[in-house]
């Protein structure tokens, strides 16, 4: 298959809409929570800066999480999602009796996010809530909404701030759409 080209020049969220939209995320999150038990589990690899800003905002709210991690895989080297997502990292904290929050970087078809719901949901918790970063309700497929989002987005394929394209992009400080220059390529 020949490399499709590219480019990412259009910033559809800002550094700073990012930083200021994390930290509301953390206040709306806190403002709910009164959890001794807290787990934040983060389905990698997207949402790996996302977290990490998220909870250093936490502790500014009084929040203290045991944090995790769990990988689902579901897009590979494409841009449209596989059918069924699987866990291929499982999370190692004890979940049981926990209050969890699953922390996704964006909730597209919605069997990535409903599928670790599931999932995490047959190890105990007392209760499990979802946060993504982004949300293209657009692409929804099975029915799933989160509980906290961060921005509600059109159905363009994005890249920075954590999410790829084929691995690439992540570093990104914004979050970019990529605009294939050759559609007759597409997936």
């Amino acid at each position: 298959m020949a490399e499709r080209r590219y480019h990412i020049d259009d910033v559809l969220i800002t550094p700073r809409q990012l930083e200021r939209r994390v930290d509301e995320l953390a206040r709306e999150m806190a403002a709910g929570e009164h959890s001794d038990n807290l787990v934040v589990i983060g389905i990698l690899r997207g949402s790996f800066i996302f977290l990490a800003d998220l909870v250093r905002w936490f502790w500014l709210n009084k929040m203290q999480p045991r944090i995790d991690f769990m990988i689902m895989a579901s897009y590979g080297s494409s841009t449209t999602p596989e059918r069924e997502p699987r866990v291929s990292r499982d999370c190692t904290i004890d979940l049981t009796g926990a209050d969890v929050v699953v922390v996704d970087d964006i909730l597209d078809t919605g069997r990535t996010l409903s599928k670790a719901v599931e999932h995490l949901a047959a190890k105990g918790p007392r209760s499990i809530r979802t946060c993504t970063l982004l949300d293209k309700p657009a692409r929804r497929v099975v029915p799933c909404e989160a509980d906290f989002v961060g921005f509600v987005i059109d159905d363009d394929f994005v890249v920075g701030y954590g999410l790829d394209y084929d691995g690439r992009h992540r570093e990104l400080p914004h979050i970019a759409k990529v605009t294939f220059l050759d559609e007759s390529a597409a997936d």
